[in-house]
């Protein structure tokens, strides 16, 4: 670890709610996408919202992952919200998601690109740096930040590669950009947070090598919210040791990095940011966290009393 965890004593407590008094601007893409499927922001807040009231079972799995992962299940109810408000549309079932999965889960499923598969990429010199890491989340971390720095949007040995993150190019084989099921986690995150999750829950580690596992880990409602939880608790982890700011009360700046990922690289940032500035930068809600803040009280209600 390269930074010094933050004492308790200084952490700063983020409080709930907003710091911006009006919802910040949503991404041309989230709306197009929106506008594509002949509906509005509202009406994908409704369903998703109508399915979680349904679900009881669902309601009850998102409390015993989140408490499985000691974070408050308001965490993931707003991810869950956010994903499929902005970025896709719920289905009405929770098991829909499993049967939709099937469809994707019949044939082999590589992670790769351009003829080269990603445990042959990451044996590539520019690597060696990450050899004998341990831990899923380091080893993983470390091979993401090499690809920014010595192959996003570079030629290398005479081949080409796409200006674009790493999980979009080796980690998305139906096409880029594309997440799947409750909660809409990518690939690569899954891998980083498999040995969090084996530890906790005694689930089986995932590995690239086996790209049908990674899948039926963020496609199958039983085994995703596991991740999810494990992706939200990192995420407070990240800002209380580097950045200094608790935010396990603030369901929207959780919902912001969910949404945004990367929440290791964005507590570092902040904490350089805070330390050369000399006066204090609050993190700040993005419009999909905005809109969990604005409605954490109607997302409240969906866990009911017990």
């Amino acid at each position: 670890m390269l930074w010094a965890a933050v004492p308790a004593s200084a952490l700063t407590v983020i409080e709930p709610g907003n710091r911006h008094a009006e919802q910040p601007p949503i991404p041309g893409a989230s709306k197009n996408r929106t506008e594509a499927l002949k509906t509005t922001f509202d009406r994908k807040y409704e369903k998703v919202v109508g399915l979680l009231q349904r679900d009881r079972r669902l309601i009850a799995q998102i409390r015993k992952a989140a408490d499985d992962f000691g974070i408050d299940p308001i965490h993931m109810i707003g991810a869950i919200v956010g994903e499929h408000t902005y970025n896709v549309d719920a289905y009405d079932r929770a098991q829909t998601y499993y049967v939709k999965a099937v469809a994707y889960l019949k044939g082999r499923i590589d992670f790769e690109y351009d003829g080269e598969d990603v445990e042959d990429f990451i044996k590539r010199p520019e690597f060696s740096r990450c050899d004998g890491i341990a831990g899923s989340r380091e080893a993983w971390s470390c091979r993401e930040s090499v690809w920014e720095s010595k192959f996003r949007g570079k030629k290398v040995d005479g081949k080409s590669f796409p200006n674009n993150r790493f999980s979009a190019v080796f980690f998305q084989p139906f096409y880029a950009g594309q997440t799947f099921g409750l909660g809409q986690l990518n690939p690569l995150t899954a891998l980083m947070m498999s040995d969090r999750v084996h530890a906790v829950t005694g689930m089986p580690t995932l590995s690239a090598e086996n790209g049908k596992k990674v899948y039926e880990a963020i496609m199958d409602p039983d085994k995703t919210l596991p991740y999810m939880a494990a992706t939200l608790a990192t995420a407070i982890e990240d800002y209380r040791e580097i950045a200094g700011f608790d935010i396990s009360a603030n369901p929207g700046l959780t919902a912001t990095l969910y949404n945004t990922g990367d929440s290791l690289g964005r507590a570092q940032a902040l904490a350089k940011r805070n330390r050369q500035s000399g006066k204090t930068v609050y993190p700040e809600e993005n419009y999909y966290g905005w809109m969990i803040n604005d409605r954490e009280d109607e997302l409240r209600a969906l866990l009911g009393n017990g």
